[in-house]
C-alpha cells in the first residue's frame, strides 16, 4: 500500500492545474476577498476581523478543493479505464485502495492550509499565539477526511463522464452555502439556518473557535463525525458495490 501512496503522490504533484486549484488558488481567493479589508471591523456575530475570518475558511476551502476534488475524478476515471480492475489482481487489500487515495489527497491539501495562513500573516498582519496556528493546522487538515470519505463516494457512484458536473455542484454548493467564501452572517435568515446543518459550516467553525480561544460548539463536531460516519460508509458500500460488479 505504501507503494501505491507513492504513485498517487507523484501523480498529484505533476499535476500542474489540481495544484493551482488546490493550493494557490485559496490564497488567491483570500487576497481577493481580503486583500483591501479593513483590518480591525469585525464580523458580525463574531470577535474575528475579516482577514483572520476569511483565513480559516480559505484554508478549509483549500483542503476541501484537494480532498474532494482530487478523490472523486481520479477514481471515477480509473474504474472506467480499468486501473482499479487491475488492482485487484495484485495483493493490495481493497481498503488499501481506499486508504491511498485518501492519503495522497491529505497530504496534497496541507500545503494549500499552510499558505493561505502565510499569506494571511505576511500580507493581513494576522496574528496567533503558536498553539492556535498548530492547532488550527491539525483540525483543518484532520477535518479534511470528512470530504476526502465524501470524494471517495462520489467517485464509485458516478461514472467517468457525470462525475465532474456532480462534484461541481456538490463542491461550490457546499463551499458557497457552508459560508468558505462569506460569513454567513450576510445571509437571509433562512439560509443562515439551513447553512448551520452543513459540515463545510461546522468545519469553518472549528477552526474560527480556535482563533477566539474557546472549545468548539458540540453541534459542530457532532455534525463532522456524523457526516464522516455517513460519507465513509457510503464510500465503503459503494465500493463493495462496485467489486461484486467486476
Amino acid at each position: 500500500m505504501n507503494g501505491l501512496i507513492k504513485l498517487e503522490l507523484v501523480r498529484a504533484l505533476r499535476n500542474r492545474k489540481f495544484l493551482f486549484f488546490s493550493v494557490i488558488y485559496p490564497s488567491v481567493l483570500f487576497l481577493i476577498i481580503a486583500g483591501s479589508a479593513d483590518s480591525t471591523a469585525r464580523v458580525d456575530g463574531t470577535d474575528l476581523t475579516l482577514p483572520t475570518y476569511m483565513m480559516v475558511s480559505m484554508a478549509s476551502f483549500g483542503a476541501l478543493t484537494a480532498v474532494l476534488m482530487g478523490n472523486s475524478e481520479r477514481i471515477a476515471k480509473e474504474r472506467e479505464n480499468g486501473w482499479v480492475r487491475q488492482l485487484r489482481l495484485t495483493p493490495l487489500p481493497g481498503h488499501g485502495y481506499v486508504l491511498a487515495k485518501t492519503a495522497s489527497a491529505a497530504v496534497v491539501s496541507l500545503p494549500s492550509i499552510v499558505i493561505v495562513f502565510v499569506v494571511a500573516s505576511a500580507v493581513k498582519d494576522v496574528r496567533l499565539d503558536a498553539w492556535q496556528w498548530l492547532a488550527l493546522t491539525g483540525a483543518i487538515w484532520a477535518g479534511s477526511l470528512v470530504f476526502a470519505a465524501l470524494g471517495v463516494a462520489i467517485g464509485y457512484l458516478a461514472t467517468g463522464d457525470a462525475v465532474r458536473p456532480i462534484t461541481m455542484i456538490v463542491y461550490f454548493g457546499l463551499s458557497l452555502l457552508g459560508g468558505l467564501w462569506m460569513p454567513t452572517t450576510t445571509f437571509p435568515d433562512w439560509l443562515q439556518s439551513l447553512a448551520k446543518w452543513l459540515p463545510t459550516h461546522a468545519y469553518a467553525a472549528l477552526g474560527q473557535a480556535i482563533e477566539q480561544s474557546r472549545a468548539p460548539e458540540a453541534r459542530d463536531v457532532l455534525l463532522l463525525a456524523v457526516s464522516f460516519a455517513v460519507f465513509a460508509g457510503g464510500a465503503a458500500w459503494l465500493y463493495r458495490k462496485d467489486t461484486l460488479k467486476a
